[in-house]
């Protein structure tokens, strides 16, 4: 027991060194932005501001309290983002365990026993006596870190928490963003079907006229059947659009942790949202510190790079130190008596000769472990700067569509009013009229789109950029 004692500061100095890689974070990428050149403000009421944070509540941005309500009611109820916070703790739980192997193991151990001896003997007889033997001791046992095998291990299991917390950020802010996003389809259908309705109230205004003016000899029977036509394929769409109104209903509910028949209550229009004005653009180096994919593969990285120390330490010499100490007797009551104690001191060293190279092959494992973690990391990078590239483009075009709808909405709405003015002095039929405000109808719907488009892509770029996470 002494010895052991002894040995544990010897021990503890021979556990100073952890053979393998000390892992390093990846430097960032030398590029200075996100596309070749400098991304111009989309304008038309929005502007990138480069350099800026992204808010951590960016849904505020689109000063909707009924969508705000409605995220944050998704954050608290959703099962995901549970079942993330459960493979954290479950991840802690296993590296906390691991640190167990720091510190001596110690275990009590009580035995009794009966046996039977012989006690003497003649020619023709044996004669046997039983009796019991009792023994009570304490086993302790520790192996040095010599090449910081455990603590490698350790590291590896912290590492691996790191990634499932990282995993719990990208589901917090995925969920979010799905709930916004799913938000701006209902809204943008709700616009849709409006301007429906109203396009299939002017197709029937028009028959009624065509089959007035047929009555008088003014129209072809061809002209009513094209009618009868636009009117039932107007209709068609109608029933598309409200059931994918109902989908989405579900969508929401489901995403605030409902069931389907337990409807949530906040329903959405393009009114109801403002266009977020400023847009934050991060710095690239800021994007790698944000996003919560980078930094889980980072840390998955990390994990890899110590599998190999514990690959290499497995190659190496290990002690182990023993020590048992206790007292045997005959009697239950004589086992603290002077005389009856024992104990046992062991040290071993281990050193593996031929495995066959089991394990030089298992440390090339890891060293490929690790060089596959580096490839999926840059792999994430690109991903992400490209995740950036690809939706700041898309919100330039977005402004333009915006612009180009709204000045076919104008432009159509100035035509029917010039068509309105000449009806009353009798230049034109009510037909011409009717078409006119056709047109306006399918431009709006036009415009309800693309402004629903640019508030989608303004969700993805808060994404994009890691969401404030």
């Amino acid at each position: 027991m002494r010895a052991l004692i002894f040995g544990l500061p010897l021990g503890i100095v021979l556990s100073s060194c952890a053979v393998g890689p000390d892992f390093e974070a990846p430097p960032p990428p030398t590029v200075l932005r996100f596309t070749p050149e400098k991304t111009a403000s989309p304008g038309n009421g929005q502007r990138f501001v480069e350099g800026r944070d992204v808010p951590g509540h960016w849904w505020r941005s689109f000063r909707s309290k009924r969508l705000n309500d409605l995220i944050e009611e998704a954050l608290a109820r959703s099962p995901t983002l549970d079942a993330a916070g459960a493979a954290i703790r479950v991840a802690q739980f296993n590296a906390d365990a691991a640190t167990g192997s720091f510190f001596p193991q110690i275990g009590l151990n009580s035995n009794s026993s009966y046996m039977l001896s012989s006690a003497d003997s003649t020619t023709t007889t044996v004669r046997q006596v039983g009796y019991s033997y009792f023994t009570k001791q304490v086993n302790i046992g520790f192996a040095p870190d010599v090449w910081g095998a455990n603590r490698r291990t350790v590291e590896s299991l912290e590492a691996q928490r790191e990634v499932a917390s990282y995993q719990k950020q990208a589901a917090h802010l995925t969920l979010a963003a799905d709930v916004a996003k799913a938000a701006i389809e209902e809204a943008s259908l709700r616009a849709q079907i409006a301007a429906t309705r109203r396009l299939i109230d002017l197709q029937q205004e028009r028959l009624t006229l065509l089959e007035r003016q047929l009555a008088y000899g003014a129209a072809a029977g061809t002209d009513i059947l094209s009618q009868q036509t636009a009117l039932a394929q107007a209709r068609q769409t109608l029933p598309a659009l409200e059931t994918r109104v109902a989908q989405q209903r579900n969508l929401l509910t489901a995403l605030a942790g409902r069931f389907p028949s337990e409807e949530v209550d906040e329903t959405f229009d393009l009114s109801q949202l403002t266009l977020p004005r400023d847009l934050p653009v991060s710095l690239p180096s800021q994007v790698l510190a944000q996003r919560p994919d980078v930094k889980a593969a980072e840390a998955h990285m990390h994990s890899a790079s110590a599998q190999i120390g514990v690959a290499v330490a497995a190659r190496l010499p290990n002690i182990a130190l023993t020590a048992n100490g206790g007292s045997g007797a005959l009697k239950l009551a004589q086992l603290f008596t002077p005389g009856t104690g024992f104990y046992m001191l062991a040290g071993n060293v281990a050193q593996p000769v031929f495995d066959g190279m089991t394990l030089l092959n298992k440390q090339r494992a890891a060293e490929a472990g690790l060089d596959e973690a580096e490839a999926q990391y840059r792999s994430t990078v690109i991903h992400a700067f490209q995740n950036v590239a690809d939706t700041l483009r898309a919100l330039q075009g977005d402004a333009l569509a915006v612009r180009e709808a709204r000045i076919a909405e104008n432009t159509s709405r100035s035509y029917l009013d010039k068509i309105r003015a000449r009806q009353r002095f009798g230049s034109v039929s009510q037909l011409a009229v009717v078409d006119a405000q056709r047109s306006l109808v399918a431009a709006s719907i036009t415009r309800a789109q693309a402004e629903a488009q640019r508030l989608t892509n303004s969700v993805a770029l808060f994404t994009a950029l890691g969401g404030g996470f």
